[in-house]
């Protein structure tokens, strides 16, 4: 049902018309009671007819009433007509995420994205908004860039969280697509459609439970969307998309060069296709957006030509550096301390044989390199061969086994 600007709900008064999804027709209103503006989100009269359907998300909605945080759109009241049921909630300012994109990544070569800069402080305050909701059980089920807002001054607002989930109660196995609450009631919104395939985790895509996982695939999803400007997975139909979640990897090349590599091991968990292999907790995911946001992380990039050295190699090093450093000094001190001195000298020996001048001739005497011995032919005490004198003494002594 089409709503006229100036149309009254209770103390709200309709302003103007700012979309339609598949959770029914949104329009800006006016609270004549508290003076503020907020958004009225019109109940599609498939499910506000159904009274046991209605009575269990009146019972959701309060839930979701009982959200509390800054990255959350908070919903202020569940109105109802004779002809209306509606949903109030707060009015976020600014574009969606979808158009931010769209508009970096539009007129740019295929693979641009937002900047690392800006993207992890978007990506920081959805993972806290997630964090924030599942701690009260509640799992969005549908977030995707066009339910996220973002302010001129870069505030997150997540739109319609635990909607997917109040639209559709069933939880058993044969949930399928057709239950998603985009997909059943904008069947003829084609774009709708495909962006919220887009989206599915593969538990989702194939008609089972899901649960706070499927919100951390989401999550994966968008942060991919947000640095390389295009969906992780995507396709001309429903069913090229679908079968691409379920079987397709992400291209990970697609991610810019300067991705840190935290925060590319972070998506890669994000996006198991197996939910055990998932991350679990929207808080983990939070902390690890934290430690990637920090200046020293930033450095630390998964580019392929810079290396990283073993720890072990680097100690090596270490050590060996010291040692020859220690080597270094040690030798210097050494040449310092000892410095060579020329050696002059003269010898009277007591040689009594004497030596041979005739050319070519063999020496009769020998001199030690350090200066400091001298070996030479001679007899002495009876004995005849060589005798092995220091220059610090006046006699030599005969070295046995030199007879003859």
């Amino acid at each position: 049902m089409s709503l006229e600007s100036g149309a009254r709900i209770g103390v709200y008064e309709v302003l103007c018309a700012l979309g339609a999804g598949g959770m029914g027709e949104v329009y800006r209103g006016h609270d004549t009671a508290l003076g503020r503006d907020v958004a009225i989100k019109i109940i599609p009269d498939a499910f506000a007819a159904d009274a046991e359907r209605l009575a269990r998300f009146e019972r959701e909605a309060r839930v979701l009433a009982s959200l509390n945080h800054p990255n959350i759109a908070a919903i202020y009241g569940l109105e109802r007509t004779a002809t209306i049921t509606c949903l109030v909630m707060e009015l976020a300012i600014g574009d969606t995420l979808a158009a931010r994109i769209g508009r970096t990544a539009g007129p740019r070569a295929e693979g641009s994205g937002l900047p690392i800069d800006e993207a992890l402080p978007i990506a920081l305050q959805i993972a806290a908004a997630l964090e924030a909701a599942h701690e009260k059980g509640i799992v969005h089920r549908d977030l995707k860039p066009a339910n996220i807002v973002v302010s001129p001054d870069g505030k997150v607002k997540v739109l319609d969280f635990g909607l997917a989930k109040l639209a559709d109660q069933r939880e058993e196995a044969t949930y399928d697509l057709t239950h998603s609450p985009t997909l059943a009631h904008a069947g003829t919104l084609a774009g709708v459609i495909l962006g919220t395939a887009a989206y599915m985790s593969p538990e989702q895509a194939r008609g089972k439970p899901v649960d706070k996982r499927a919100d951390i695939w989401a999550f994966g999803c968008v942060v991919f969307e947000m640095l390389t400007g295009k969906q992780v997975f995507a396709g001309e139909t429903l069913t090229d998309i679908v079968a691409a979640v379920v079987k397709n990897e992400p291209d990970w090349k697609a991610l810019p060069h300067e991705t840190p590599r935290r925060l590319r091991d972070l998506l890669e968990r994000c996006l198991q296709k197996d939910p055990r292999q998932r991350m679990h907790d929207a808080a983990d995911v939070r902390i690890a957006i934290e430690d990637v946001a920090k200046p020293d992380a930033q450095n630390a990039v998964a580019a392929p030509a810079r290396r990283s050295f073993p720890v072990a190699a680097i100690a090596a090093g270490v050590i060996l550096t010291a040692i020859l450093t220690s080597a270094f000094w040690w030798m210097r001190a050494r040449s310092t301390t000892n410095p060579p001195i020329p050696l002059h000298l003269s010898v009277q020996l007591d040689v009594k044989a004497p030596a041979k001048t005739d050319f070519p001739f063999s020496a009769d005497f020998g001199l030690s390199p350090d200066g400091r011995w001298i070996v030479y032919r001679s007899e002495g005490n009876g004995a005849r061969g060589l005798f092995l004198r220091n220059m610090q003494e006046l006699a030599g002594k005969f070295i046995s086994g030199t007879e003859g």
